[in-house]
């Protein structure tokens, strides 16, 4: 049986620790899978037996990167460290600052140089210099040598080895040239100054990768630590641990709902907005369904707990937009692709760059400057980042608006769609109908809700409602049997009894015939009661459009995308939902089945929107399938999208949010792609010969610590998504 876990992992620092760390999970015995995440520093493993966690984790760590197994119940929140970069920072700017105002200053105040001559020797100085730079690459550079130099020796070097050699090169000749004092060039600045930009470029991206995870931290922040459960009438302080399904809560005014479940007693109104985006609070009162991590308004709730801990609403949104940013796209593929072999091609570069400016005549100390040049501005960083960053915040900023992304491949696919088919009841309609008329010639309608009261179909609720409002009692039947698509049957007093659409029915008496007649006409829907094979009762029903439909579907025609409908409703009635709705194609009648099949014939790639059970199969056969977070699981569960809120409104925006994490991702693709090809050509010095300018290594860690802050800052412009569509 396949097992899927979650690995933490630290130290990972570019593509290539990824590329590494994905080659050693899945060269294990018994993996299936293994994806693995630079932005939140984990991995996502399947396998089989022989392979265990622990061992799996284990394995990475003697690889190089620590790692453990997380249980279930525990969420990974990335610790990037900013803090401790920033102070790495500070120390290396401090120890390097001195040099680099030595050696520089006089380029800008050449009056510089005699003053410095007069205070203190070369010779002594190139000492301080090599004292200075020392400390700055045991200390706060260690890491780079810690992690670079083994990971060469394992022949697989990752940016920590490119940092490692290139400062290590330029500072070991300046030492030499200081202890044999050969009156040659020393580079003690280059070295230092490297470090230190490279360890800003990191606390930086330390601390853009902390905002760009900032929205898994306001889910788990929604959930609150204690709530108030009543014992004998009397609320009591607990742990929310200790809440159990049954529970009832006290929930006052201003407090956040600490689990989901039903009120039984009260009324208010909910702030549902960081679950669902909807801005509008929500009027709540005695029997309907409440979601945990909701914001209570005026009046004060009793509830009755239906869910805790891992089957909470929150915790399953929770899960989702984790795996989700754990997820990689189709296109990582091709990155992986490139990556796995960039920090080897860049030290072949860097080898060849050396020995071509050697052959010029350049001198040991200008060949090694370009060869270092070459290996700090290469940055396979920026290449890591591209994607998963992109996911990261696009799939937090999609949670923030009610849109669940269920994995990766879902949100590159939905971005591409080109047609987007409905279901019709309790996606474009409230799914709600009642019964506006009927025609009962006896018994019918305590008939109807007898076999009504075991469905959870829309208009199983309508007749029920009917009955109720009119005093019938539901009669007493056995042996209830759906029937896919068109109703359901069972046993009853005198005979069997069939409930449903009039394909169950067959030749309509003539009074059932001219009633179904008008009521096509007006487009409403009809069930149809036949008693001992005698058709003996007809409801006509109608459903109310949602509100911000007809607001929907002009979005997605904005988004110039192709509208169909399905339904097992009747033509009238779909063509005249489709007619306020200005949907481009209709299609009526279908049973479960056809539905699919209609998917299937439609123009692809394709998104299908649906709530039911009878909308499972459409929504597996989907390109992506879109489901209404209000109705059943399945349908849930079927779904590549889900919309926490059901407003059908959510469908624009997850395809609108998709598009633009897409359009997101190849922005940074081009640019931490282009900035090597670039700029590493720069870097070997191809354009000195043509009066061009060489890049110092020191410019070479600027631009490299730019071109990751740039691919993340990049990245965060999509939590404003929304606010300002365009990104």
């Amino acid at each position: 049986m396949t097992q899927t876990i979650t690995l933490a992992i630290d130290g990972m620092t570019c593509a290539s620790c990824v590329a590494r760390s994905e080659r050693v999970l899945r060269a294990q015995a018994g993996v299936v899978a293994a994806s693995v995440n630079l932005a939140t520093q984990s991995a996502l493993v399947s396998f089989d037996a022989p392979a265990e966690a622990d061992a799996l984790a284990a394995t990475l760590t003697r690889a190089g990167y620590a790692s453990r197994a997380l249980p279930k119940d525990e969420i990974r929140l990335a610790d990037h460290g900013a803090g401790d970069e920033w102070r790495k920072t500070a120390l290396a700017a401090a120890l390097t600052l001195p040099v680099f105002a030595v050696e520089m200053g006089p380029h800008i105040w050449p009056a510089l140089h005699h003053l410095r001559m007069g205070v203190i020797a070369d010779t002594t100085l190139a000492f301080v210099e090599m004292a200075l730079i020392g400390l700055v690459l045991a200390l706060p550079g260690r890491g780079f040598f810690t992690k670079g130099i083994p990971a060469l020796l394992r022949a697989a070097p990752d940016m920590n080895a490119l940092v490692a050699m290139g400062a290590g090169a330029a500072y070991a000749y300046s030492a030499y040239v200081a202890l044999a004092q050969t009156g040659g060039a020393i580079y003690f600045e280059a070295a230092g100054v490297t470090v230190t930009l490279i360890l800003l470029g990191r606390a930086l991206e330390a601390r853009a990768k902390g905002a760009a995870g900032q929205a898994i931290a306001r889910l788990i922040d929604l959930q609150p630590q204690t709530a108030l459960r009543l014992v004998g009438g009397n609320p009591i302080p607990v742990p929310i641990a200790a809440l159990g399904v049954g529970d009832t809560i006290l929930v006052r005014a201003g407090e956040r709902l600490p689990a989901d479940g039903i009120v039984s007693e009260g009324q208010s109104s909910l702030d549902t907005s960081m679950l669902t985006g909807e801005a509008m609070p929500v009027a709540i009162t005695l029997g309907d369904k409440v979601t945990g991590g909701c914001i209570n308004g005026a009046g004060a709730l009793q509830i009755q707990i239906t869910a805790v801990g891992a089957g909470s609403t929150l915790a399953r949104i929770t899960a989702m937009v984790l795996d989700a940013q754990a997820s990689t796209l189709p296109v990582q593929d091709m990155v992986d692709g490139v990556t796995r072999w960039f920090v080897p091609v860049v030290m072949a570069l860097a080898a060849m760059t050396f020995a071509a400016w050697m052959l010029a005549g350049a001198g040991v100390g200008a060949a090694m400057i370009h060869a270092v040049a070459v290996l700090i501005i290469a940055c396979p960083c920026a290449m890591g980042l591209a994607v998963p960053v992109s996911i990261l915040v696009g799939t937090g900023r999609g949670a923030q608006m009610g849109a669940l992304f269920r994995g990766g491949a879902g949100l590159q696919k939905l971005a591409g769609v080109r047609t987007v088919a409905f279901d019709k009841t309790g996606t474009l309609t409230l799914g709600r109908p009642r019964v506006v008329g009927s025609l009962d010639t006896g018994g019918a309608l305590a008939l109807a809700a007898g076999v009504e009261g075991q469905s959870s179909h829309p208009l199983a609720r309508a007749v029920l409602d009917f009955a109720a409002q009119q005093a019938v009692k539901p009669a007493k039947v056995s042996d209830v049997q759906n029937v896919a698509g068109m109703g359901a049957s069972a046993q009853g007093s005198g005979g069997a009894i069939m409930v449903g659409s009039a394909m169950m029915m067959g030749d309509l008496p003539a009074p059932f015939a001219e009633f179904a007649h008008h009521a096509g006409k007006a487009g409403q829907g009809l069930i149809f009661v036949a008693h001992s094979g005698r058709v003996i009762g007809a409801f006509a029903a109608e459903d109310s459009i949602k509100h911000n439909a007809a607001r929907a579907i002009a979005s997605l025609h904005d988004l110039d995308l192709h509208i169909v409908m399905l339904t097992g409703d009747s033509l009238p009635v779909a063509q005249k939902v489709g007619a306020l709705l200005n949907i481009d194609d209709i299609r009526a009648s279908l049973l479960p089945q056809d539905k699919a099949q209609a998917v299937a014939s439609l123009p692809r790639p394709i998104a299908f929107v649906g709530d039911g059970i009878n909308d499972a199969p459409a929504l597996a056969l989907a390109d992506v399938g879109i489901s209404m977070g209000t109705g059943t699981d399945v349908a849930i569960e079927a779904g590549d999208v889900v919309l926490v809120s059901g407003d059908v409104q959510g469908v624009a925006r997850a395809i609108g949010l998709s598009r633009a994490v897409m359009r997101n991702i190849r922005q940074n693709l081009i640019w931490a792609f282009g900035y090597n090809v670039a700029l590493i050509p720069v870097a070997m010095g191809a354009l000195v010969p043509f009066g061009g300018p060489a890049l110092s290594p020191m410019l070479g860690a600027g631009a490299m610590a730019a071109s990751s802050i740039f691919v993340l800052g990049n990245a965060l412009r999509l939590r404003r998504y929304g606010a300002k569509d365009k990104l």
